[in-house]
């Protein structure tokens, strides 16, 4: 049913917005598409385009829980971004102070491969088409 269709968003709560908001603009240079704050939630919604195809949906709320994000915890296991050049990426975050594990290769794809994380700790992947 859901096989033929794209992938929409992906929900996000940071427990600081401003400085998400800058390393998901900024650092990694998505487009704003809309920003609103939710005063009845105390919350802010940001939405980023990635690659004109899906989105990340950025949240704020006062106090989140904490939320295991090991990679082998059950869940979500990390966000993967697809690019053209590993190591440029790579080089870019590591200019703007973003700690970056080292480029792996998938043994069943061959292709490139490196995880780093967000503000808050969330896994994030590079894999080169």
């Amino acid at each position: 049913m859901l096989g033929q269709s794209k992938l929409h968003h992906v929900a996000i709560i940071c427990s600081n917005y401003e400085v998400s908001k800058r390393f998901y603009t900024e650092v990694l240079g998505l487009s704003v598409l809309h920003e609103a704050y939710r005063a009845e939630r105390q919350s802010y919604k940001l939405d980023l385009s990635i690659g004109g195809h899906a989105q990340i949906e950025l949240f704020s709320f006062p106090n989140p829980p904490a939320r295991i994000s090991r990679p082998e915890a059950c869940g979500l296991r990390h966000l993967a971004f697809e690019v053209a050049n590993v190591d440029e990426v790579k080089a870019h975050l590591q200019k703007n102070d973003v700690n970056t594990e080292e480029v792996r290769l998938d043994e069943f794809t061959g292709k490139r491969f490196f995880f780093f994380a967000d503000p808050d700790g969330l896994p994030l992947e590079v894999y080169e088409f």
